[in-house]
């Protein structure tokens, strides 16, 4: 096996790829998986409209600098400073 297979950079072992062929065979609950959904949940009732901003190298490193303070992520950040 291809040792540079990753998910999420962790290895792909043989061991892994033998426990999801064992789960499958084993059969999945249809409804669990439609129930989960798809994509991102939404903010609000209504959809949300991506807004592109351009930032430099350093106002990006100082976005995320405080961000990772308040621990929150660099949209929440933006959201809580736009609508202060």
């Amino acid at each position: 096996m291809n040792m540079k297979e990753t998910i999420q950079k962790k290895p792909i072992t043989d061991e892994q790829i033998q426990a999801w062929v064992t789960e499958a065979e084993q059969g999945y609950d249809v409804a669990a998986l439609k129930k989960a959904g798809r994509g991102r949940p939404g903010r609000a009732a209504l959809p949300s409209q991506v807004v592109a901003v351009r930032l430099t190298a350093e106002e990006l490193a100082l976005l995320d600098s405080r961000a990772k303070d308040r621990h929150l992520t660099r949209s929440e950040l933006i959201r809580e400073v736009l609508f202060a």
